[in-house]
């Protein structure tokens, strides 16, 4: 028993003995050179740290014609596409087209609404009452009841034609907005990539066309350093 015990002992004075020497060789180690502390460690990072060149990418400060606002306004208020276009003196153009199957529609509108009491008033009159007679517009009093259903059918006509054409007049003053704005930034230089030029060729003593073409290099962006 009494060899046990002392067994036991050797063996927990040997466990604090090895944890003992372990805590010292890591505060040793905390202290030397080898490990920095907080301190040396910033001092090592600003040493070892190479700058990084920032590279600050130059906003473009001219703003693009955007076709889409064009469009957009042209078909919300007519002038309005060319008048972003810068195109102003569209504008009254634009206006004089619209204002002509306007003027059409109600002109045949009225009319329309003419003939029509009038072919009522004497489709009635052919019924035996003739109430309405004296209210028909004197241009139409002379006017038989064929004439009046024939007028009343071609006022319609060309008033329902009147909505169609400003519909499409509405259309085009939109597509020349979007047109002329897509070209707002072609180029139209001298400076062109490919050309045509007149030529003259001596051996068959005839002029004619040279095409030259230009093949233009896109500028490189500069390498971002790292």
């Amino acid at each position: 028993m009494k060899v046990y015990r002392l067994l036991i002992l050797l063996f927990v004075c040997t466990g604090f003995i090895t944890g003992a020497t372990a805590q010292d060789e890591k505060k040793a180690l905390a202290t030397s050179t080898l490990l920095p502390g907080k301190s040396d460690t910033s001092s090592l990072v600003k040493k070892d740290s190479i700058p990084v060149k920032t590279v600050s990418a130059k906003k473009d400060t001219v703003a693009r014609h955007n076709p889409r606002i064009a469009t957009r306004r042209s078909a919300l208020i007519p002038g309005w596409g060319q008048a972003y276009n810068k195109e102003y003196w569209k504008i009254p153009l634009v206006y004089g087209i619209l204002a002509i199957p306007v003027a059409t529609y109600f002109y045949n509108d009225s009319y329309y609404k003419k003939t029509r009491f009038a072919y009522e008033a004497r489709f009635k009159e052919a019924q035996g009452d003739s109430t309405d007679v004296p209210f028909i517009d004197a241009q139409l009093k002379n006017l038989g009841i064929s004439s009046l259903q024939s007028y009343r059918n071609s006022f319609r006509r060309d008033r329902d034609y009147s909505v169609l054409w400003f519909l499409l007049a509405w259309g085009l003053q939109v597509a020349d907005a979007t047109v002329f704005a897509h070209l707002k930034q072609f180029d139209v230089s001298d400076d062109l990539s490919m050309k045509l030029t007149p030529t003259f060729n001596p051996y068959t003593r005839s002029p004619g066309l040279g095409l030259t073409l230009n093949l233009k290099d896109h500028p490189r962006k500069p390498p971002i350093a790292r």
